[in-house]
C-alpha cells in the first residue's frame, strides 16, 4: 500500500508540472515584447520553485559575450548592466543544467546585486537552447543552502526550454518591427540626406540621423589624409576629440576599412590593442564602430560611433550603420560631383582663375556690406602688348603670360579677398576692407613681380590698372563700381597710348 501511494504521489507531481509547463508555454508564447516576456519567464518560475534571486543571460557567440537583460532579487526586478564571457559560464559553455547546493562548499554561483547584498548559497541554473544551439541561461536561485534537488533541476530545464522557443519568437517579431522602422527611418534620412549639394550640411545630416537612429552618444566623422592619418573633420553628440585632432590610422583598423571596406569595431576602447596611446586621456572606456565611407569608389573616411557602454554594437546596430554610412556616401558623391559642376560654371578654364560670374556673385555679399560702411576697392586691370607678343609668339605663349599674370595677382592678394578673369586680356582684384592706399601697395607688389617674372619681362608685357572705391553716395550696384574701375583704366591706356 506504501509503495502504491508513493506511486500514486509521484504521477500526482509529474501531472502538477505537467499542467504548470503547459500554463507556462501558454503564457510565454502569447507574449511579444522582451521585458514583458522576460518578467513572466520570472514569474512562471517563481510559481513553482523558490526564486529569492533570478537571472536571464542572452549569449552572443560571435563575441563570446552573455549579457544579463533581466535580474531580480526577492520579488523586485531591477536594472543591471552586467556582461561575461560566455565560456567563463560552464551551463553556455557545456550547454547542461547545474546544480550548487551551497556556495561556501562551492563557490560557482554567478553573485548578482549589490556589493553590500546578502549572498545566495544555492542555485540551479539551465542553458536556454534553441535549435541545438545555446542562445543564453536562466538560473533561480536561494538565499538557503540546499534549496533545490535535481527534480527542480529538471523542471528548470523544461522551463528553460520553452522561455528558449518563447525568446526567440519575441525576438523574431522584434527584429521584423525594428527592421521596418528602420528601413522607414532609414528613407526618411536618405531623402533629408540627398536634399543637400553641401558636403558639410550632407555630415551634419548624417551625424544627427546617426544620433537620433542609434544608441550612440557621439558620432563623428574623420576624413583620411595621406598615410592612413584620420582627422576630425565633424562631430556631434558628447565631444570626445577636439577639432582639428588627428590619429593614425594604420594597421588592423586601417586595413579592414580600407582594405577590406568593412567595419571595424571596437567592444572596450580601454582595452583595445589597435588604439593609439594619443586617444586614451579622449575614450576612457566605451565602445564603438567605424564604418567606411566610400566617396568615387574610394574610401574617404570614416563614419565613427561611440557609447559609454562597452559592448553595446552588435550586429544589428553594425548592420544599420553599414546603411546608413551607404546613405552618406552617395550624398557626398552627389555633393561632390555638384562642386565639380559649379567649380565649372564658375572657374575660368584657362587660369584656374575665378569667372566673371563667379566675380558678380562675389561682388553681391561685397557691395551689401560696403553699403554698411564696410570698405571696398576694385582693381581693373589689363596687360599692355599681349596682342603683340600673340602675333610674335603665338597664342600658346600668350596663355602662358595669362596665366603668368594672373598667378601673380592671386598670389599677393589676401586669401579673403578674390582674383577673377573678367574677359579676354582684362582681370578685376577685388579688395575687401580696403582703401586706394592699400590697393596702391598691392599694385606696388604686383608690378614688381611683373618686371622680374620670367615669361611677362622678355615678352615687355606690363600691366595698367584702374581704381574705383565704393561711393554709398553715387554707387548701388556692383556694375557701378565696375564701370568706374573701367573708366579709370582707360584713362591710363589713354595716357599711354599718347
Amino acid at each position: 500500500m506504501m509503495r502504491s501511494a508513493e506511486a500514486s504521489q509521484a504521477r500526482s507531481s509529474i501531472a502538477e508540472r505537467y499542467r504548470v509547463l503547459l500554463d507556462i508555454g501558454r503564457t510565454l508564447t502569447g507574449t511579444l515584447s522582451n521585458e514583458d516576456l522576460y518578467r513572466s519567464i520570472y514569474r512562471e518560475t517563481a510559481r513553482v520553485l523558490e526564486a529569492a534571486g533570478f537571472y536571464i543571460s542572452l549569449y552572443d557567440p560571435a563575441r563570446d559575450l552573455a549579457t544579463i537583460v533581466f535580474y531580480a532579487d526577492r520579488g523586485q526586478d531591477r536594472r543591471v548592466e552586467i556582461s561575461y564571457r560566455g565560456s567563463d559560464s560552464e551551463v553556455i559553455r557545456t550547454g547542461t543544467p547545474s546544480l550548487v547546493e551551497d556556495r561556501v562548499e562551492v563557490k560557482s554561483v554567478m553573485v548578482v546585486g549589490d556589493a553590500d547584498s546578502d549572498v545566495t548559497r544555492s542555485a540551479i541554473s539551465a542553458p536556454l537552447r534553441h535549435k541545438g544551439a545555446v542562445i543564453g541561461a536562466i538560473s533561480t536561485q536561494s538565499y538557503r543552502p540546499r534549496a533545490y534537488s535535481e527534480d527542480d533541476l529538471e523542471l528548470l530545464q523544461a522551463i528553460a526550454d520553452i522561455a528558449a522557443v518563447a525568446i526567440e519568437n519575441a525576438r523574431f517579431v522584434a527584429a521584423l518591427e525594428r527592421q521596418r522602422g528602420e528601413a522607414e527611418q532609414i528613407e526618411e534620412i536618405g531623402r533629408a540626406v540627398a536634399s543637400s549639394l553641401d558636403p558639410q550640411e550632407v555630415l551634419r545630416k548624417v551625424i544627427d540621423a546617426a544620433l537620433l537612429l542609434l544608441r550612440a552618444d557621439s558620432v563623428a566623422v574623420w576624413l583620411l589624409e595621406r598615410g592612413g592619418v584620420g582627422k576630425l573633420a565633424a562631430a556631434g553628440g558628447e565631444r570626445s576629440f577636439p577639432d582639428g585632432f588627428q590619429w593614425d590610422l594604420r594597421g588592423p583598423i586601417l586595413d579592414r576599412l580600407v582594405g577590406e571596406r568593412l567595419p571595424f569595431r571596437v567592444d572596450d576602447f580601454a582595452g583595445s590593442p589597435h588604439l593609439p596611446t594619443s586617444m586614451h586621456p579622449h575614450l576612457k572606456g566605451g565602445s564603438g564602430v567605424l564604418v567606411p565611407l566610400v566617396v568615387g569608389n574610394e574610401v574617404a573616411g570614416v563614419l565613427a560611433f561611440r557609447s559609454q557602454r562597452e559592448n553595446l554594437f552588435a550586429d544589428d546596430e553594425t548592420r544599420v550603420l553599414l546603411r546608413l554610412a551607404n546613405q552618406a556616401s552617395v550624398a557626398l558623391e552627389n555633393a561632390r560631383l555638384h562642386s565639380s559642376l559649379q567649380a565649372l560654371s564658375l572657374t575660368d578654364p584657362l587660369t584656374g582663375l575665378p569667372n566673371r560670374r563667379h566675380l558678380n556673385i562675389h561682388l553681391e555679399r561685397e557691395v551689401a556690406a560696403a553699403r554698411r560702411g564696410r570698405g571696398l576697392v576694385i582693381c581693373m586691370h589689363d596687360l599692355d602688348f599681349l596682342k603683340r607678343y600673340n602675333d610674335s609668339a603665338g597664342h600658346l605663349a600668350g596663355d602662358d603670360a595669362l596665366r603668368a599674370f594672373g598667378q601673380i595677382l592671386a598670389e599677393e592678394n589676401r586669401a579673403m579677398n578674390l582674383v577673377a578673369r573678367y574677359g579676354g586680356d582684362e582681370f578685376v582684384s577685388v579688395l575687401s576692407e580696403s582703401t586706394i592706399e592699400g590697393a596702391l601697395i598691392y599694385l606696388s607688389r604686383v608690378d614688381a613681380r611683373v618686371v622680374k617674372d620670367q615669361i611677362l619681362a622678355p615678352a615687355h608685357i606690363t600691366a595698367s590698372t584702374g581704381l574705383a572705391t565704393f561711393n554709398r553716395e553715387t554707387m548701388k550696384t556692383p556694375e557701378d563700381i565696375i564701370q568706374a574701375a573701367d573708366a579709370e583704366l582707360y584713362k591710363k591706356k589713354g595716357k599711354r597710348a599718347r
